[in-house]
């Protein structure tokens, strides 16, 4: 599900004075707010995981490099899509980059148009990854809810069995499976068998629930 409107902050971490004045007065041309750090520790030392948005990179930096900074936010739970500048085109370090969960790499000098679109793109990334985090949530919430029979009759729901055979398998009445399955779907928040399975499938395959 696409959201209409991108929120979250673009966070700019370079030692080029040049840049964090540049960039962010470009970002903000185009609506984004943002925020500079001159150096990797100085941005580590204000993280926090309410943060929300994307970061940009530089990839070499005098101290711990923008690499070094990528791995320990990973270290830290951090998932916000990450933009990583460098004037040296080094692929190694690119193909690196992107093995690690990097949204991009993209080569100084850089195309402004090119940036900001890259810049919307990972917010809007960021906000969907968050709305599904949140979502997975709720159902994991509903889920837990539900009675170990109740868990039972589910997953032959699921399996898109009848109740006679669901009744049968239990040894249980075909009255009580009717009770389980009205419960079911009122805890779940669902009407049908149908939105049960396209709910449930936010959590991944059956044995990730």
């Amino acid at each position: 599900m696409q959201l209409a409107m991108t929120t979250g902050m673009a966070y700019i971490v370079d030692d080029d004075a040049a840049l964090r004045d540049a960039i962010p007065w470009l970002l903000r041309s185009r609506g984004i707010p943002c925020r500079a750090w001159e150096s990797a520790e100085a941005f580590l030392a204000d993280y926090s995981d309410e943060m929300s948005g994307c970061l940009i990179l530089d990839l070499r930096m005098g101290g711990m490099t923008g690499s070094e900074l990528h791995e320990r936010l990973i270290e830290r739970g951090c998932a916000m899509p990450v933009i990583f500048l460098t004037g040296h085109g080094d692929v190694p370090l690119a193909v690196k980059a992107l093995k690690r969960g990097a949204f991009d790499f993209i080569e100084k000098p850089f195309n402004d148009n090119e940036l900001a679109d890259r810049v919307h793109e990972a917010l809007q990334h960021e906000q969907n990854r968050r709305w599904q985090d949140g979502m997975k949530a709720a159902v994991l919430e509903r889920l837990a809810t539900l009675t170990e029979r109740e868990r039972e009759v589910m997953e032959r729901i699921l399996a898109g069995k009848l109740n006679k055979v669901i009744a049968d398998e239990l040894s249980i009445a075909m009255r009580t499976v009717e009770v389980h399955r009205a419960h079911i779907f009122e805890k779940m928040g669902v009407r049908s068998a149908v939105e049960l399975a396209q709910r449930l499938s936010l959590l991944g395959p059956p044995g990730s629930r």
